[in-house]
Formats: C-alpha cells, structure tokens, sequence
C-alpha cells in the first residue's frame, strides 16, 4: 500500500508491479442536490487515511452498448462522479511530466475507469505520471438552462468542461505529492475526450493548467449555439414534463428520469451532437477555434490527428448504408455542406474511380466530421506553438475486415494495452499490432516529456507547417506524408465555412 497526501486530506492507494495507482480520488464536490446543474465546488476535506484502492461510479449516463460488449454488466453509475485515478512510478519528488486523459462517448457515455484507459504502461515506460478523470456527461454536463432558468444557472452548458478545468487544479495543486509537476502538464483524448482537450485550448478558464495538449480524432469545431442548446433542454424538460423556469420540479427529478428525458442524438445527426460545448459567453465567451486562432493558448504545443476510416463506426449502425448508390452519397454531400456538396462529391468520385459509394462516403464523412476540423485546429494553434500532426491508417482484420482504421481503434495502441478487455475484440490478435503500439506509445511518451513526439524508432517527423503539412502516418510501416489527400483537403476547405 501507498500514502500520499492531497489538498483535502491522504490517500491510500495500492502498487502493481512497481507502480502506483490510487482510484476515486475526489476532485470536487458531489454535484448532487442543489448542486445539480452548478459549477462544480471544492471537495470536503477528510481525516484519517481515505482508501483509494477501488474506481467510482461512472458519471450518470445512459447504457452503452459497447461498454456492455467489453465489460459485460453495466458497471455503477451516480451524479456523484468527480473523481479521478493516478498512476505513477513513485510519490516521491522527482517532477516527472503529468499527463491528463479525458474520455470520449460523445459528450453522454464513458468513463476513466476503462480497461484500454490505464495508466500503467505509460508510467512503467515514460516514467510520467498519468491522471484518468469523470466528468458530468449529457443532460447533467451540458444541459445550457441560462435561458430557462436565468442567471443561476450561468454557465451550465458547459459543466462538463468546468469540472475538466476542476481536475486540472487539482493536478496543479496535488500531482507533486504523487511525483509528478505541476508545471509540465499534457491533456490528451479521444472523440468528445479530443474536442474536450482542443476547446479547453479556446477556455480562457483553462489558461495556464497545461503546457501540451492531444486531441485525437476530435477538434474545437464542435459546439452548439445558444438557441440550439435551449431548443435541445426544452426538449428535455418537457419529456420530464416540467415547465420552463421551474427549477424545483427540474431539481426533484430522479437521474434515471432525467437520462430517460434525454434526445437521441440521432434526432441531430452525427455531426450535430445534442450535448456538447456551448458558445454561451459565459464558460466559452467566443467559438473555441476562434479565441485558439486570437492566441488564447499560445505557446501550448499540439499534436492531433484523425484515423484514416473514423466513420465506419458509425455507419455500420445506417440500415440505408448497405444499399447507397453514388446519387445517394451525392444528396448527402449536398446534405452536409450545401449546394457545392455535389461537386464536392464529383471530386471525390473522380479521385477514387474503382471506389464503391459506401467507401466515398465515409471518405467524405471521415474527412467532413473529423479531419478537416483537425486541419483547422492545427492551423489556428500553429500560429501560436509548434503543432504536428499524424494519421492513424492500420486496419483492423477483425468484423470481418469491414472497420478498417475506425473511429478509437487507436487508443488501445496508444496506451499500450492491447492486451487489456475487449482490446483484441477490435484489433484481432495479429502480431503487427506491437510494432505500431510501441512507436504511437513512445511518440505520446516523447511529447508529453518534451513537447515534440518525434523518437529513434520513427522516421523524422518535422512539425505541421503549410504548404507542406508533413503528417505521421502510423500502420505497419510509419512514414511522414506531406498533406495527405490534399486534393479533398482543399475543396472541402473551399465550401466548409470556418
């Protein structure tokens, strides 16, 4: 057993092969009562030792259907969730870089207590100490009520970010008894963890708690605005059957009714999240990618990159998908970007002659949703740090061969555990995968203790800079390609409005 002393009293957690790993370490306050739908406040402080050997419950949010093929029973889940996890090499005072992970699940599932999350590999090989988080999700973390409700509730839609910034003081004021430095600080993520980590670059609130960030598959592109937010948390009080601006009878609602009151995210589409940030002057006073442009993180470099078939994911789930024909994907090109989506489609098509429609599509979604808002990240950050960029393009043989390089098949290489529950579900078994695992791992190590991701068993990796865009692409055999399909980077850069 380990002890180590945080701001509100010890903890005891347990050691593994000569790491050290606390769980359900409270960050903040319980956001329970009254404090449903408020920014999140100070932990209590505690006597005596407090056991930290088991995870929290997981942020109250709907049942995933993934988290029930990996783990199997849904696991425990409570508004009282603000807690979070450390791994480290010692509590000692060697100051050893920190790095913050903040999970993915579209703003509405997840947690930091996933098997493919842990922490220990990269501490047993970067020597870096790693911190794993919850944070409120759907209605409880992104429910914009300043408008119903009033000023009151000034900044709700975007608790979930507020309790992010929240951990990360917490790491600015207790990582160092666990050996870590608070002043070498790196946030990274995945999906809605990805966004999370690029908007917190555009939070003025975040300013100053980290040095480095990596969003992967996921920008600062994604946001609602104020007049959708309220739209959408009407939407949930009059499920709930509460009328506008009765915050009593919204407060009296149980956390299984208020997930039941949530909207399908399919009743906005896959770009069009119904919980996400919100641009509300409070939290966000500006669109993140904007105040990141302004400079708002100068300095703060970025590594951040896409996988090279993101949608598959998701349109395995579209019952029309197996049957699309090119007029179809042409509609829906039209559908996303406007009038010019047909020539946008006609480029694509003409670039990819032998490709069948369901291959455009998630072409043009892959590069609509989620590489060209990296592009941008990259290149409103890029003014202000060095950035460089990476492309994730090993597919995967399980499913059949039909995910290929899909949306999160990259985080159990990047933390190294593909050898943890449900990992070879999505990767198969093949021998390949360590090669990959050990140059993403080792890239992610180098960054987080250096600022640069570049090490001996990759190629050189020059930092991302127009016109060259040099880019990592990470498969069997890593290479930098210089802007890689650059041709559908510049038309779709052409009719998508910044």
């Amino acid at each position: 057993m380990t002890i180590a002393a945080t701001r509100s009293g010890k903890v005891e957690g347990l050691e593994r092969d000569g790491v050290h790993v606390f769980r359900g370490i409270p960050y903040a306050a319980p956001p329970v009562g009254a404090r449903r739908w408020k920014p999140p406040q100070p932990e209590q402080s505690w006597d005596g030792v407090r056991d930290a050997t088991q995870f929290s419950a997981q942020s109250a949010q709907s049942e995933f259907a993934l988290t029930k093929m990996l783990v199997g029973a849904r696991p425990p889940y409570s508004e009282d969730s603000l807690y979070l996890n450390v791994w480290t090499p010692g509590c000692d005072d060697a100051a050893r870089p920190v790095m913050l992970w903040i999970h993915g699940g579209a703003f509405i599932w997840g947690a930091g207590d996933t098997p493919w999350y842990d922490g220990t590999n990269f501490a047993r090989h970067g020597d870096v100490v790693v911190v794993t988080i919850n944070y409120r999700l759907g209605p409880f973390g992104f429910l914009y009520l300043d408008e119903l409700f009033g000023s009151d509730y000034a900044g709700s839609g975007n608790l979930g970010l507020l309790d992010q910034i929240a951990a990360l003081e917490w790491v600015r004021d207790c990582v160092a008894a666990f050996g870590g430095d608070p002043q070498r600080v790196t946030i990274f993520g995945e999906s809605a963890g990805g966004a999370s980590v690029a908007t917190l670059l555009g939070t003025p609130r975040a300013r100053g708690l980290f040095g480095a960030a990596i969003p992967q598959s996921g920008a600062a592109s994604w946001t609602n605005s104020p007049a959708d937010a309220t739209e959408i948390a009407a939407r949930v009080f009059e499920r709930l059957g509460v009328s506008p601006g009765d915050a009593q009878a919204a407060l009296a609602a149980s956390t299984d009714e208020v997930i039941a009151a949530m909207p399908d995210f399919r009743e906005n589409g896959v770009n069009r999240l119904p919980f996400q940030p919100v641009v509300d002057g409070v939290v966000l006073p500006q669109p993140p990618l904007a105040a990141i442009a302004a400079g708002n993180s100068a300095g703060v470099r970025v590594l951040t990159g896409t996988n090279r078939h993101e949608m598959t994911l998701f349109v395995l789930a579209d019952p029309a998908y197996g049957t699309l024909t090119d007029e179809q994907v042409r509609a829906r090109a039209v559908a996303a970007v406007g009038d010019d989506g047909a020539d946008v489609f006609d480029g694509y098509r003409a670039r990819r002659p032998d490709a069948s429609p369901q291959e455009l599509w998630v072409d043009l979604a892959t590069d609509t949703v989620f590489r060209l808002p990296a592009i941008r990240l990259l290149e409103a950050q890029g003014r202000h740090a060095p950035v460089w960029s990476y492309l994730f393009a090993w597919e995967t043989p399980a499913f059949a061969n039909m995910l290929r390089s899909t949306h999160a098949l990259e985080i159990p290489f990047v933390f190294d555990t593909l050898d943890r529950g449900g990992a070879a579900m999505f990767t198969g078994n093949g021998s390949e995968r360590a090669a990959i695992a050990k140059a993403m791992h080792e890239a992610w190590i180098a960054f987080a203790r250096s600022g640069d991701p570049s090490h001996a068993g990759l190629p050189d990796w020059p930092a991302y800079e127009p016109p060259r865009r040099a880019t990592m692409r990470f498969d069997e055999r890593c290479e930098v390609v210089d802007d890689p399909a650059g041709a559908d980077r510049a038309a779709l850069e052409a009719v998508i409005p910044t």
